[in-house]
């Protein structure tokens, strides 16, 4: 076999490969066996059809196309490991010459991998914002606290933004009720904006028993929503003092507490600077290197992640029709950010491959089964369930990629020579931003669990759910509180 290699472009390459005809003779063997096995001929047993008499009843023509067809993906890939291509996608595949007893001439036209020069990423100028923590941030994180002690009590006037009231809502469309959205005696906190638009507008100044109708978005169109309020209650929160740090937490005192509350926030600021510093070197790195990008494997990238929104969207009863008017977001902006996102994820890839390429990184046992361990835990799944999962549907390699380009990234950053907006480095060791996770990671996880521990000491504290014991379930325990954002 010989196989001539030409550029049609930085990203798409073309291979004139040429066969003997006697490369095909396995080719040939098994296409007469599988013609054979599907033609009945008196006197012979299917499956043992001389390859004469196939020859006489469908021609040899017809076994000739099923051999060349068997063995086309069979030199293409052996073509291409010798052109040293590392193909994305498909290829294109062209028979061009074939006659009985004559070499197979075909083309195969297929996009590449593009040659990534990488540039000096030693000392790499980042800047990120410097770590602050706020009397505010920290009263914010109080206030949530003193939610979780808070108590309910009816009050006999108009609501007001911070109130509780339980409601019930009928929805019609063109008239015609909308079962789904036909609710009673539900608890809502005015002013979270936590269940439809317009809603908030419409029970501030209600009173018990008073009703209003406004229109808002359901399910992608417009829709006339009844909001009745059964009842009116305010939340009681206790004082700030001694006493609520004794009943709230291990603390003795409003100081100590307070102090502990401050430290768990800049602890949780700090993970968010190490994952700001990842993505901010990521781009900066992006930034000083061309890397051409092939439609096709953008193309994959876009059908990818339409296919998981898809899924989780399918799990809530919406389209992405519905989804995206409930945003108020127009099919084509979506599209283009969608894609844009895509192209630059794969631009990412692209070079953190190359990056791990040259400083020659790998995966071991270890590093792998610590990975599979670590996302099995995120799914509430076993690991060996998850790793059985990974290997029925082929996604080992993928992982193992993810692994690699995650210690490249965590490499580069080690290099970078980072700040932030003050001008003080940043130890990135010290808050694990170099720790070898993989790009999508976003310490989110962490960081919730950071601020989660203050809830945690206070269920454990009063032995409580977060209700007042009314039925009227009682503020969130995660309003207000920072979490960390990639």
């Amino acid at each position: 076999m010989k196989a001539v290699k030409e550029a049609l472009g930085p990203t798409r390459v073309k291979l004139t490969v040429e066969v003997e005809f006697g490369e095909l003779a396995s080719s040939v063997t098994a296409a007469y066996r599988k013609v054979g096995s599907q033609i009945r001929v008196q006197g012979f047993r299917p499956g043992k059809v001389p390859p004469r008499i196939i020859d006489q009843r469908v021609g040899r023509g017809v076994v000739l196309d099923e051999a060349v067809q068997e063995a086309l993906p069979r030199f293409y890939s052996q073509a291409a490991t010798e052109s040293e291509l590392e193909p994305v996608g498909s290829p294109e595949v062209d028979v061009t010459s074939f006659a009985d007893g004559e070499p197979l001439v075909f083309t195969a036209e297929v996009d590449v991998r593009p040659e990534i020069t990488l540039p000096d990423y030693d000392g790499l100028p980042v800047t990120v914002d410097a770590v602050e923590v706020s009397d505010d941030d920290v009263a914010a994180q109080l206030d949530t606290l003193r939610k979780r002690f808070g108590t309910l009590e009816g009050v006999d006037r108009p609501i007001e933004l911070g109130d509780y009231a339980s409601i019930d809502l009928h929805a019609t469309r063109d008239g015609e009720p909308i079962p789904e959205a036909e609710t009673t005696g539900l608890s809502y906190e005015i002013g979270s904006a936590s269940l439809v638009d317009g809603l908030d507008d419409a029970l501030v100044g209600l009173v018990d028993g008073a009703d209003a109708t406004f229109t808002t978005p359901l399910l992608g169109e417009p829709a006339e929503v009844t909001v009745t309020v059964r009842g009116v209650k305010q939340q009681i929160l206790p004082e700030l003092d001694d006493d609520f740090a004794t009943t709230a937490s291990e603390f003795d005192t409003l100081a100590e507490l307070q102090t502990d509350v401050r430290d768990r926030i800049e602890r949780v600021k700090r993970m968010e600077q190490g994952v700001a510093a990842r993505d901010a070197v990521l781009e900066a790195l992006l930034e000083k290197v061309d890397v051409p990008v092939p439609t096709s494997a953008v193309d994959g990238e876009v059908e990818g992640r339409l296919h998981n929104l898809g899924h989780e969207l399918e799990g809530i009863g919406q389209t992405l029709e519905s989804y995206l008017a409930i945003q108020g977001r127009e099919r084509e902006e979506f599209d283009t950010e969608l894609r844009d996102g895509a192209e630059k994820s794969v631009r990412a890839t692209f070079v953190l491959d190359a990056v791990a390429k040259a400083e020659e990184l790998g995966v071991d046992d270890v590093e792998l089964s610590n990975e599979v361990v670590r996302r099995a835990q995120r799914g509430g799944v076993e690991p060996q369930v998850y790793a059985d999962q990974l290997v029925r549907a082929g996604q080992l390699p993928l992982l193992m990629g993810e692994i690699v380009r995650g210690k490249a990234l965590a490499l580069v950053l080690e290099a970078a020579k980072v700040v932030d907006s003050n001008g003080v480095p940043v130890d990135l060791e010290q808050i694990g931003a170099i720790a070898p996770r993989t790009p999508a990671d976003d310490g989110e996880a962490e960081a919730d669990a950071e601020l989660d521990a203050i809830d945690a000491a206070a269920a454990d504290a009063d032995g409580s759910d977060g209700s007042d014991g009314s039925g009227a379930a009682a503020a969130d325990p995660g309003d207000g509180e920072p979490t960390a954002s990639a």
